[in-house]
C-alpha cells in the first residue's frame, strides 16, 4: 500500500495497515519533526484514537492533560465546562505541539512496520489507461511507487485527488485559522480556553470581529494562541487574519503575555476544509482521508480526530479488500463501503454543522447566543456535547439521545 502524507491521517492509516500485516510505504514531502499550523489541542475524540494506536498518552510521556474548556463570552468572568464523562470517549483532552505530535505518530507507524520515505514530494498519480485506476504515484525527483490501492492523506490541496479529477465542492463551508506561540505565565493550565467573542478594542465597547479564539497551554512556558473564522461558502471577502489576531490579543490583559515582545516564531495560517468538501472519498483505487477529503468539523474547526478516524476506517476497508483479493468485484465492494461508512458516521453531524456555520459566521448572532445561552448550565452542557461531537450514540442521558437522533435525521453532507 502507498500512503501519501504523514500527518495524523496518513501516519494513522499506515500504522493500522502495517499492524494488519500489509506492506506499507509512507511518503511525505517533509522530514520529521516539522512544524505544522494547528491549535495543538486534542479533544477526547482524538485521545481515543491515540489510545487505539497504543500510544502512551501519560503526562510522564510529555503530554499535557486537561479537564475541559474555559469559555469566555457574554461576560467578563469565564464559564467552566468539563469534558463529558461518557462511555465512548475518555473524560480528558491533551495538548502537544504538532511538531512533536506528528513525529510520535510517524515513529509509531514505522515501529509497526511501515517504510517511511521523507523529503519525497509526490506530484501525480500513475493511472492505468485501460482501467482508469490509480496504480501508484510519481515523485518530483523522478521516482515511482506502485500499489493496488493508494491513500491520499496529502492535505487540503491534495495533488493526488486533483490528479484523479476530484475537485473541491463550492457548497461546503471553508475555515481559516491562524496561530502563534507566546511565552506566558499561563502555560500550565488544566483547561483549554475558548473565546466566543473577539473584540477589536475594549470588550463590550468596540467592534466584534468574526470568528472564535483559543488559548492552549503547552506546559513548557509557551501557549498556542490563535483564532479561526468560517464562511458558509468558499471565496469569502479577503480578510487579514494575522491582523485580526493581533488586534484581539492587544486587548487581553498584559500580564498574560500575548504581546509581540513575547512572541516565539511567526504567525502562521492554514485553510480548514469542511463537511466532505471533496467527494467521493473513494474512487478507482484512491481513498481520501482527513483534510484531503474535507473532513474538518464545521462546528469547531477540529480536524485531527476525523483524520485519524477516517484513516482507521480506510485501513479496515483496505484490509478487507486485500483478503477478498484486489482486483475482484468483491474487493471493490469492500472499498466502496468506505465512503458509505464515513457518511453514516458523520454525514448528518456535518450537515447540522453547515446550518450552524450559516448562523454564527455573523458576529452579532454569536453575541446573542453567548449572552443568553452561556449562563444556562443545562443548555451549555448540551451545546458542548454538540460542538465537541462528544456524546454516547448507544446509551447515555437524554442529551445523548437527542443529539444522536438529530444527527440521524439530518440528511448527509
Amino acid at each position: 500500500m502507498i500512503v501519501v502524507g504523514a500527518g495524523p491521517g496518513g501516519s494513522t492509516a499506515a500504522a493500522h495497515l502495517a499492524a494488519r500485516g500489509l506492506d506499507v510505504v509512507l511518503v511525505d514531502k517533509s522530514s520529521f519533526p516539522r512544524e505544522k499550523v494547528c491549535g495543538d489541542g486534542l479533544t477526547p475524540r482524538a485521545v481515543k484514537q491515540l489510545i487505539a494506536l497504543g500510544i502512551d498518552v501519560s503526562e510522564e510521556a510529555g503530554w499535557v492533560r486537561n479537564k475541559g474548556l474555559r469559555i469566555y463570552g457574554g461576560r467578563t468572568e469565564p464559564f467552566i465546562l468539563d469534558w463529558p464523562d461518557i462511555a465512548e470517549y475518555p473524560p480528558y483532552g491533551l495538548v502537544r505541539a504538532r511538531a512533536d505530535f506528528d513525529k510520535i505518530l510517524v515513529d509509531n507507524a514505522v515501529a509497526k512496520g511501515a517504510r517511511l520515505f521523507e523529503n519525497t514530494n509526490v506530484v501525480a498519480p500513475i493511472i492505468n489507461p485501460r482501467t482508469d485506476r490509480i496504480t501508484g504515484v510519481t515523485t518530483k525527483d523522478g521516482r515511482s511507487f506502485t500499489a493496488p490501492v493508494v491513500v491520499a492523506a496529502d492535505g487540503n490541496s491534495s495533488r493526488l485527488a486533483l490528479g484523479m479529477g476530484l475537485t473541491k465542492r463550492d457548497d461546503r463551508p471553508m475555515g481559516v485559522a491562524v496561530r502563534a506561540y507566546y511565552q506566558s505565565p499561563r502555560s500550565s493550565d488544566d483547561y483549554m480556553e475558548s473565546w466566543l467573542e473577539l473584540w477589536d478594542g475594549a470588550p463590550g465597547k468596540s467592534n466584534l470581529l468574526p470568528g472564535y479564539g483559543w488559548v492552549f497551554g503547552l506546559g513548557n512556558g509557551l501557549v498556542n494562541v490563535g483564532l479561526g473564522t468560517v464562511s458558509s461558502r468558499p471565496g469569502a471577502a479577503a480578510v487579514n487574519y494575522k491582523e485580526l489576531l493581533t488586534r484581539w490579543l492587544a486587548n487581553t490583559p498584559a500580564e498574560w503575555g500575548y504581546r509581540p515582545e513575547n512572541q516565539v516564531g511567526p504567525i502562521l495560517g492554514a485553510a480548514l476544509p469542511m463537511s466532505f468538501n471533496r467527494q467521493p472519498a473513494y474512487t478507482r483505487g484512491l481513498l481520501l482521508v482527513g483534510d484531503a477529503g474535507g473532513m474538518v468539523s464545521p462546528f469547531n474547526g477540529e480536524g485531527i480526530p476525523y483524520a485519524m478516524e477516517s484513516a482507521a476506517m480506510a485501513a479496515e476497508a483496505i484490509s478487507d479488500a486485500q483478503f477478498r483479493g484486489f482486483g475482484t468485484p468483491s474487493a471493490e465492494m469492500a472499498l466502496q463501503g468506505y465512503p458509505v461508512r464515513l457518511k453514516d458516521e458523520w454525514g448528518g453531524y456535518f450537515r447540522l454543522g453547515q446550518v450552524f456555520v450559516s448562523l454564527i459566521e455573523h458576529p452579532q448572532v454569536m453575541h446573542v447566543c453567548t449572552k443568553y445561552g452561556l449562563p444556562r448550565p443545562t443548555l451549555m452542557r448540551f451545546t458542548m456535547k454538540l460542538l465537541s461531537h462528544l456524546y454516547d450514540t448507544r446509551r447515555g442521558d437524554w442529551m445523548d439521545m437527542v443529539l444522536t437522533t438529530l444527527t440521524k435525521m439530518a440528511p448527509s453532507a
